[in-house]
């Protein structure tokens, strides 16, 4: 037996065996039916393996697990000062830490609880004196935890454990009152056990019967709470009924209240009304002849395998499973950004569809724990980050007020360049929206592209991220003049309401080249529609003065195309109520057609273009770019086949205006051997 003081700054395991210690943390996984690579990580703690010597010895999936779980006993150790106190930054970087590693991959969350509570485990059957931050660091944070989580089984040992190291004198005294009390409350257990199971059975109804197991901790919280004397609680007299379906639920609850006299107030519908973790039950707290209260805690076997595993009952990692929700790497995203297709992934018991819903589920319940920590710890005003989460269930941490845009560059700088709108919960957002706690956001991004000059300007809010105002500063530095005019077709879009005040007032949709000088008034109209992602169609580029119109698509906001484009035409056939109203706002400005002077005079240019049919020859295109410099054209993109002597070109270039268009069409159609000049 040890009766030594242990400091903070000792071994992380408080004077226990480290090979003992990895055994214990295996024993209460195994409790927990977690998989065979949670089980080698446990029983590896003790090792001082690097990562690649880690992987040799027990596979790359047990060392990840083995690796996040020392990143987290890292953090640990700067959180208890040397004089036994907390470190206000200690506990916020331990917290941050915890929670974003606790993302990645749930196993983490449970093997580190695990190796909490064999600490305290050891320590209470050993008699370590212990400080006493230590134990309300494990009240606070981990059994906070375990009960966001909803594993009972762990919370109510450590809650009990604890409790015993920081008031030893009142965990003895309740133990001590419980024991006394312990032949009469037996015998009062029996006898109501007994009349329940002669009730059900009259009823026919299948059920098991048990006592509730007392938790010394919960019984002084209620005292505490309600101002009782132990004598007085009913909580040391509790029974617990399982049934096999929902609907016997009610009906045992039916018959308590028909058996005995309910105590108003005292009843809670946790199955119509779960608990965030998942928690289901009936509780109701009932009165016999005598006048003792007693509660009754009445669920199905599923809701109690709930109960006492929680989310974790949702993540048996077995053979085949799909065991780890993971981002794709980001360079392969595609078109809507951060992509699952869950019907690749089917193994266990679940879908992945299911597991992911499930992984959302717990991300945002880790997210609510981590803000509990904070408040309990009473230094919430000092955390200055939220937590996001990807459409897989990794949580991102953010700065306060940070946007879409900020979430994208956190992910990926790639990801960031190629953004172009956001989903939130599953609703489309503007990119200057500010996102909040436990928020799932979903990218929009281009195939190609790269980021807009108005996400820094100081006069607008896109970007909140000192990082992310990096990435973009060195996206524009690092291109060359060339490039800096090929990036100028990118296009990046703003949707601003008109006021309030005017009830039949337009939504504007701004539509800003990202080589601007000052900002513009809106260019197109859409009528009756707010708050609208737009895109101009590439299948038919409109440019002004052309006719238009709007067509809500599903997941990119509205898309504007000419009202002349054949595609345009097939969707106004098969969905007529997703087209709006649209036109050209006066602020267009028209110049000259397109070109360098317009430029200068800040007059807004769009991409449009044209298919050139042309007889092949070696001066055809150098004539061809001299009729456009001429003019001043700028030429954005190029595509030329030739077959059989033939040549077909497609030119995007710059312009204001179709009219200006026109004039390009008929200087082109001049050059020798061109044959036909139209736009596309």
């Amino acid at each position: 037996m040890q009766n030594s003081s242990i400091t903070p700054s000792s071994d992380a395991w408080y004077g226990e065996p480290l090979e003992l210690h990895s055994s214990g943390v295996a024993d209460v996984l195994q409790s927990l039916h977690l998989d065979g690579a949670s089980l080698t990580a446990a029983k590896y703690l003790y090792s001082t393996f690097g990562r690649e010597a880690l992987i040799k010895q027990i596979g790359e999936e047990s060392a990840r697990l083995l690796m996040g779980y020392r990143g987290l006993r890292q953090a640990q150790s700067k959180l208890v000062r040397e004089d036994g106190g907390f470190s206000i930054s200690g506990q916020e970087e331990m917290l941050r830490k915890m929670l974003l590693a606790f993302g990645d991959d749930l196993r983490v969350v449970l093997i580190y609880l695990a190796s909490r509570l064999q600490t305290l485990r050891w320590v209470t059957q050993q008699k370590v004196v212990m400080p006493g931050a230590w134990a309300q660091e494990i009240l606070n944070i981990d059994a906070s935890l375990a009960n966001r989580l909803g594993i009972w089984q762990m919370k109510w040992e450590m809650e009990d454990l604890a409790f015993r190291v920081l008031s030893p004198d009142t965990y003895r005294e309740i133990a001590k009152m419980l024991d006394s009390k312990r032949t009469e409350r037996e015998s009062f257990i029996e006898e109501i056990v007994i009349r329940l199971k002669q009730e059900l059975s009259r009823a026919d109804i299948n059920a098991t019967v048990l006592g509730r197991p007392k938790h010394i901790y919960s019984i002084w919280k209620k005292m505490q709470g309600k101002s009782l004397d132990f004598a007085n609680l009913y909580d040391v007299r509790a029974f617990r009924i399982l049934v096999d379906d929902l609907k016997s639920c009610y009906a045992v609850l039916g018959l308590i209240h028909n058996l005995w006299q309910p105590i108003p107030r005292e009843f809670d519908d946790y199955i119509a009304r779960p608990k965030p973790n998942g928690y289901q039950s009936l509780h109701t707290v009932v009165m016999n002849e005598d006048g003792v209260a007693f509660e009754i805690q009445i669920r199905t076997h599923d809701m109690q395998q709930q109960a006492e595993y929680g989310l974790a009952a949702h993540w048996r990692y077995k053979e085949g499973a799909y065991s780890t929700v993971r981002v794709k790497n980001p360079k392969t995203i595609g078109q809507e950004g951060i992509v699952v297709d869950p019907k690749k992934h089917q193994g266990g018991t679940h879908s992945a569809a299911v597991a992911y819903e499930h992984q959302i589920a717990w991300a945002r319940q880790l997210i609510s724990w981590k803000e509990d920590a904070w408040d309990q710890l009473k230094h919430h005003e000092i955390d200055d980050h939220i937590y996001v989460l990807t459409p897989l269930g990794k949580v991102i941490a953010l700065e306060k007020g940070s946007t879409p845009i900020d979430f994208a560059y956190a992910v990926h700088t790639d990801l960031g360049h190629r953004c172009r709108g956001a989903r939130v919960d599953g609703a489309m957002v503007p990119l200057e929206t500010q996102l909040a706690n436990g928020q799932t956001v979903e990218v929009i991004a281009v195939k190609q592209g790269g980021p807009s000059r108005d996400w820094i300007s100081p006069n607008r809010t896109y970007l909140r991220s000192h990082r992310a105002r990096t990435k973009v500063r060195a996206w524009f530095n690092a291109i060359d003049d060339e490039s800096i005019n090929l990036a100028s077709q990118k296009t990046s879009v703003e949707i601003r309401a008109e006021p309030k005040s005017d009830q039949n007032a337009d939504s504007q949709i701004i539509l800003h080249p990202s080589k601007t000088k000052q900002s513009h008034a809106s260019d197109i109209l859409v009528v009756g529609v707010d708050s609208l992602l737009t895109q101009l169609a590439r299948c038919c580029r409109p440019v002004p003065p052309d006719l238009i119109a709007g067509f809500v698509t599903r997941g990119r906001g509205v898309s504007i195309h000419r009202r002349s484009c054949k595609t345009f035409r097939g969707l106004l056939e098969r969905a007529p109520e997703r087209v709006i109203q649209t036109a050209w706002s006066n602020s267009v400005g028209i110049g000259s057609g397109g070109g360098a002077q317009d430029k200068a005079n800040s007059i807004r240019l769009f991409p449009a273009d044209l298919a050139i049919s042309a007889l092949d020859r070696s001066d055809l295109m150098r004539e061809l770019f001299e009729v456009l410099s001429r003019q001043g054209i700028h030429v954005i993109d190029l595509r030329k086949s030739v077959r059989k002597g033939f040549a077909q070109i497609l030119l995007t270039i710059e312009i204001s205006h179709s009219e200006g268009l026109r004039v390009v069409q008929n200087s082109l159609e001049e050059v020798k051997g061109v044959t036909e000049v139209r736009r596309r």
